[in-house]
C-alpha cells in the first residue's frame, strides 16, 4: 500500500465502500489480528513513524498504538499469531525491533537490539505467543523469546549467520520448525 487512504471494498461489486483516512503519510504495512476470528482488527505503519490500529465494525476512528519518538519511517509491521495483544514494529534503517502491547499503548514493551545492521524482517512463530524470530543487514535470523516482558530482553536464543544480507524471513505456519530466509539469490529453508 503506498497512500494515505486506507479502504473497504464491497466485494460484490468492487467499489471502496468506506476511506479511511488515517496516516499523514505513504503506509508500508499491514497485518491483521487473529483476535475474533481474524477479520475485523488490523493495523498499519508507514512514513509518519505510527502504527494505528483499526476495528472494521467501527471505521469512524483509529487507535495509535505507538509514534516514533523521531518520527522516523515504520517499515514492516507483525502481529503475534497467538496473542492478539502483541505487535511488533521496526523502523526504516533502524537495527532494533519494537514489541508492543495494545493493551498499553504508546510505551513499547520490549525493545530486541542484538542486530549490528538495518533490520528487514519480523515473523512470529505460528505455535508460541512469546517467540520471534528477527532478520537484518548483518547477516542474522535471531529468534527471541519474550516471555520475560516487561524485564529487558537481552539476547536472543538462537542465531543463524546467512552468506549475505537477509532480506527476508517467513515462519512456516503448519510447520513451525521451518523458517525460510531470503539473501542475495537465495532462498534458505532453516530448521528450528
Amino acid at each position: 500500500m503506498t497512500g494515505q487512504v486506507l479502504g473497504r471494498v464491497n466485494l460484490v461489486n468492487g467499489h471502496v465502500k468506506t476511506q479511511l483516512i488515517a496516516h499523514d503519510k505513504e503506509v508500508y504495512d499491514i497485518a491483521f489480528s487473529r483476535a475474533g476470528g481474524g477479520k475485523d482488527m488490523f493495523a498499519s505503519v508507514g512514513v509518519d513513524g505510527s502504527v494505528r490500529m483499526f476495528d472494521l465494525r467501527h471505521l469512524e476512528h483509529s487507535t495509535i498504538i505507538y509514534e516514533d519518538p523521531q518520527h522516523h519511517p515504520l517499515l514492516r509491521l507483525a502481529w503475534n499469531k497467538q496473542d492478539p495483544n502483541y505487535l511488533a514494529t521496526f523502523a526504516m534503517d533502524a537495527s532494533e525491533v519494537i514489541i508492543l502491547d495494545v493493551r498499553s499503548p504508546c510505551a513499547p514493551v520490549a525493545r530486541l537490539n542484538n542486530h549490528r545492521a538495518c533490520v528487514n524482517g519480523i515473523a512470529w512463530a505460528p505455535h508460541s505467543s512469546c517467540h520471534i524470530c528477527t532478520a537484518a543487514d548483518d547477516h542474522q535470523a535471531l529468534i527471541w523469546d519474550i516471555q520475560q516482558m516487561p524485564r529487558a530482553i537481552e539476547d536472543p536464543i538462537l542465531a543463524y549467520t546467512a552468506e549475505g544480507e537477509i532480506n527476508q524471513i517467513q515462519w512456516a505456519c503448519t510447520q513451525p520448525d521451518w523458517i525460510a530466509i531470503c539473501y542475495n539469490n537465495c532462498l534458505e529453508i532453516l530448521r528450528v
